[in-house]
């Protein structure tokens, strides 16, 4: 009787198995567009607090709602939109089931660092890595080797991360970087952070790569409220961060060429917010200095801890928050990014949509 017992056990591990993969095979084919999921990592630009553990614990000073509160409005969840996909479900809000992997995960979190500093309870870039390839792993398992590689090989791999180690950088008094490196080696161990997680993504069949630059920090409200006598950007910070930009789309090239069958692309963030910035008539845009949300000088000395404390029309603003675009402007970098209109040439060597259409 034991042994029947175990066999009808083993039967329905097996059957549950196999109607598990069966399910799984139907939801990939299902799905029209080329791309068949998209899997993110990122800080604040890809998050909105929710997928950080204890958020509203440890954000302090910085923005409770560092984007309006809802996903809906960043980059990657209209790039996903314009893809017919499905929004990627934030890794700490998915069960685990076959069903949530096949439709993507976001393993991004607010305020996550390239770099890892234990003091901050925020995700380093190789904690999602970790998560990522964990992920893999299980669509391996579900979907068997094959299959696996191919849904991989045709999912979009979302990289957005830097802006909060140099927040960290810049913010000296508090920081425990900025004393150990200078300017460039601190850029050089960044941009050597990303190749190297490009390269794993690549060496675990991810083709398609999308990796977002740093937006212009010295432009933001935050950096911005902390010189009274400043006018403009700071200088200083933006040329660091677009020496860590220039870097990066380098070493992007370099891979392009390496890495057999690979697509990807670098996207010019710090370009499209100083056209915004510069010319912010041709965009609808009235206020280039200060936050949407927030309090104090240019609204920068503290972030969005309510969204009541918002402006009526974010869309005439660049900035959301101590550092973070509005929706409004979000939407112009999604559009750029994505057809290169109204910006040309913000993603390069190619477009999102071309990146999508093309073959591995």
């Amino acid at each position: 009787m034991a042994n029947r017992g175990l066999v009808h056990a083993l039967c329905f591990v097996i059957f549950f198995v196999i109607s598990g993969k069966h399910d799984a095979l139907e939801l990939r084919f299902s799905n029209q567009s080329s791309v068949k999921a998209m899997y993110i990592l990122g800080d604040s630009s890809v998050d909105c607090g929710g997928n950080t553990p204890f958020y509203n614990l440890i954000h302090h000073s910085l923005s409770l709602y560092p984007c309006n509160g809802s996903d809906s409005s960043l980059v990657p969840h209209l790039l996903a939109k314009k893809m017919n996909l499905s929004y990627a479900i934030p890794f700490y809000s998915q069960n685990g089931t076959i069903h949530d992997l096949l439709t993507g995960v976001n393993f991004g979190a607010a305020h996550a660092t390239i770099l890892y500093v234990g003091s901050r309870g925020y995700q380093s870039l190789n904690q999602q890595l970790r998560q990522t390839f964990e992920t893999i792993q299980l669509l391996q398992l579900w979907l068997g080797q094959e299959f696996a590689t191919e849904f991989i090989e045709s999912s979009l791999f979302y990289l957005s991360l830097g802006k909060d180690d140099f927040i960290d950088y810049f913010h000296s008094n508090s920081s425990r970087i900025s004393p150990r490196f200078s300017g460039q080696n601190f850029t050089h161990i960044l941009v050597n952070q990303m190749t190297n997680a490009i390269r794993n993504l690549y060496a675990n069949d991810a083709r398609k790569i999308v990796c977002a630059g740093i937006l212009p920090l010295g432009c933001a409200p935050r950096m911005l409220s902390m010189n009274v006598d400043r006018r403009g950007c700071a200088s200083e910070v933006n040329m660091l961060v677009s020496e860590y930009n220039t870097r990066l789309e380098e070493k992007i090239v370099a891979l392009n060429a390496e890495l057999s069958g690979a697509h990807i692309i670098f996207c010019d963030v710090y370009r499209a917010i100083m056209e915004f910035v510069n010319n912010p008539q041709n965009y609808g845009v009235k206020d280039v200095h200060n936050a949407c949300c927030g309090l104090g000088r240019h609204h920068g000395m503290t972030g969005c801890l309510s969204t009541d404390m918002a402006c009526n029309q974010s869309s005439s603003y660049v900035w959301w928050d101590l550092y973070n675009p509005t929706p409004a402007v979000n939407s112009l970098l999604a559009n750029s990014a994505w057809s290169g209109d109204p910006l040309a040439a913000i993603c390069r060597p190619i477009t999102v949509q071309e990146l999508v259409s093309s073959s591995v």
